[in-house]
């Protein structure tokens, strides 16, 4: 997507992200690291590529084996400095994706935020005594020398034929990928044949201590609400109102479209902070559909949603979960990286 308007500020982001990364690359700049293992996921680009479903997958798997914590820098929270998620938090306090890590998992893991990576980083180690930290979302925050490293990239839209904004969606540019030790092409269609997935491997042209790996979302066979839960067959009774605030919404569309063509569709920026009006024009919407209807949201949205009194016996969430293709091989890679730091 082209963002012309961000020319100007592009220039000097661009400029000074160069020299930044240089100036790491060099070793000039210092970056700190942690005799505990640390795993980064991250990605090139603004917008959706599958991170919180990695770090999700990530995090639910180490624990079954290790200590194991998620910090990330809990955007779009109206506080700052560090915090470990609990029972009292909530999105204003922590951010929504940190709230969704805990309404699913509540305390299988530690799941911290802090903008400032480094001192977040040591706190939640040592107060926690963790054996692994998953670094969400910190490719670009190179303060932090992570032991590991894995860049996500949509199938759809891979890094490869991306270009720096304003001309495309890339952050920084195609050469930051050779700090990844996986990379994983994200969002990738159920029948992924081995003549695409070779061509991918072909663009990405991985160096030789990178591995590529191919990951497709799996939708849950039910959807979810305060009280109880309906299988995803049934969505074909219902006019459905679906509300989304994040960056890509179009693998849930064509999801749903499997299951029901009476959908209305409300699609906010990525991490909305739903305002009285929107919920007021969330009402609106709902209240025009037949005598069979229900708001579905995504798990993300649903911790921001529900905290509004009139939707919460109304509004439902989609969890979602990916499935990587080679997942043993994957899984072993992780382990020998933790066993071996």
């Amino acid at each position: 997507m082209k963002r012309w308007y961000l020319y100007p500020f592009s220039l000097g982001y661009h400029m000074v992200t160069g020299i930044r990364n240089t100036m790491y690359d060099l070793g000039i700049f210092k970056s700190t690291k942690f005799r505990t293992p640390i795993i980064c996921v991250g990605n090139l680009s603004v917008g959706g590529s599958g991170k919180s479903p990695m770090v999700m997958y990530l995090a639910k798997f180490l624990s079954k084996h290790y200590r194991t914590g998620v910090l990330s820098r809990g955007y779009g929270r109206l506080t700052k400095g560090y915090a470990v998620t609990n029972y009292e938090s909530n999105y204003k306090t922590v951010g929504d994706e940190a709230m969704q890590l805990f309404e699913r998992f509540k305390n299988r893991f530690v799941i911290a935020v802090s903008e400032e990576r480094v001192p977040g980083a040591k706190k939640v180690i040592s107060d926690m005594d963790l054996d692994v930290l998953v670094l969400d979302d910190a490719m670009q925050h190179r303060a932090i020398k992570p032991g590991f490293t894995i860049m996500m990239t949509d199938f759809n839209d891979p890094y490869f034929k991306d270009h720096l904004l304003p001309a495309g969606d890339l952050r920084e540019s195609r050469s930051g990928s050779k700090r990844a030790d996986i990379i994983m092409v994200s969002k990738c269609p159920d029948e992924l044949t081995e003549e695409t997935k070779q061509y991918y491997i072909s663009r990405i042209r991985p160096s030789h201590h990178q591995k590529v790996f191919f990951s497709s979302i799996g939708y849950d066979e039910n959807v979810y609400g305060k009280e109880k839960m309906l299988p995803d067959n049934n969505l074909n009774y219902y006019d459905i109102l679906l509300i989304t605030g994040i960056a890509n919404p179009k693998p849930l569309l064509n999801h749903l479209a499997k299951f029901s063509q009476r959908v209305t569709h409300l699609k906010f920026r990525d991490h909305h902070n739903f305002t009285e009006a929107d919920i007021k024009n969330i009402v609106s919407e709902y209240k025009k559909l037949g005598e069979y209807k229900l708001i579905l949201t995504t798990e993300k949205d649903y911790v921001r949603l529900k905290t509004f009194d009139y939707l919460r016996e109304i509004v439902y969430y989609w969890p979602i979960n990916v499935i990587i293709d080679r997942k043993e091989e994957f899984n072993q890679i992780i382990l020998d990286y933790v066993r071996k730091n």
